[in-house]
């Protein structure tokens, strides 16, 4: 699906000529029928607007004809029905800077073009490379507020921890942990991308821009720092979470250890008397008591030697 939209008078209007389009939108689901047409209407090179559909596409630049493409990874929820999977990805953006237009082509549906698309009337459209800037920006806060939201899901789960021993809340915070890992591959790959085009000035910033988008780098740096931070937390959680559980196993293990050899000493004494040969005593009134009391002797000494090296 293609999206034309124009700003006139700072009204968002959407229009139905790729021509006269400022911003062109490419939304799933993405046909090779309409990547060839826009490609020919807008003379862009057709690899431009495939690189999106790679789910591992880098954060780049590629400058071909005058055409700028700018890709640039931003985060989504992942709606796999595999539970093994992390909770959230990151899906790359293509971002085009035509003679004319802005296009920006999506494998996924993101918030971030969403907030895009909300305050593109307040936008210059004359000024595609801050339009570019601004979905940088949009990106940078969708990934703190995801960072946000996965920190508070991981403090949620490690309370449930605390009251339960199940796997699936440790399974939870596994996911978790994928999902930041693909979030600082992804920042990082972000804030390397934000600086090279601010060393080179591939689209000829004014100082104004360039100052935006130090502002945006210190943000992707301070959302990196945060992911390291919960990824560094999480890690030291599942390990806490790990020893924790061995330590119990060890303890059950302690216990179940000591009640067989309590149990198995009065079996021997039992069995001893349980032969079929002559036995001391055999003979006397009360020799079916005998074996019985040396049982409880032998299992209290053994108990109380046990409680007094604290294997209970």
């Amino acid at each position: 699906m293609i999206q034309y939209f124009t700003n006139i008078e700072h009204e968002t209007v959407a229009i139905d000529k790729p021509e006269q389009a400022v911003w062109v939108n490419v939304l799933p689901p993405l046909k090779q029928e309409e990547f060839t047409e826009l490609s020919e209407k807008l003379e862009i090179p057709l690899d431009f607007l495939k690189d999106s559909l790679d789910i591992d596409e880098r954060s780049r630049y590629e400058i071909d004809d005058n055409v700028k493409l700018i890709v640039i990874k931003t985060p989504t929820e992942n709606n796999s029905f595999n539970e093994s999977d992390a909770f959230y990805i990151t899906i790359p953006i293509c971002i085009i800077l035509t003679h004319n237009q802005i296009v920006t082509v999506n494998s996924f549906e993101n918030e971030a073009i969403k907030k895009f698309l909300n305050s593109f009337q307040n936008r210059n459209p004359d000024r595609k490379s801050m339009m570019a800037l601004k979905v940088f920006e949009k990106i940078t806060m969708n990934f703190q507020e995801y960072l946000k939201e996965i920190n508070n899901r991981r403090n949620l789960l490690e309370k449930k921890l605390y009251d339960s021993n199940r796997n699936s809340e440790l399974l939870e915070l596994v996911r978790i942990q994928k999902s930041l890992v693909y979030f600082v591959t992804a920042l990082r790959s972000n804030e390397l991308l934000m600086m090279k085009i601010i060393r080179t000035n591939i689209l000829g910033l004014t100082e104004e821009e360039k100052e935006f988008l130090e502002d945006q780098i210190v943000e992707t740096s301070q959302a990196l720092e945060m992911a390291n931070t919960y990824t560094n937390i999480l890690s030291s959680t599942l390990d806490a979470f790990a020893s924790i559980i061995s330590n119990n196993l060890n303890a059950v293990l302690k216990r179940l250890t000591s009640i067989t050899i309590i149990l198995s000493l009065p079996a021997l004494v039992t069995s001893i008397y349980g032969m079929n040969v002559p036995i001391p005593g055999q003979d006397l009134p009360h020799s079916f008591y005998v074996p019985i009391i040396i049982s409880l002797i032998v299992s209290v000494i053994i108990s109380a030697y046990f409680w007094k090296r604290k294997w209970f």
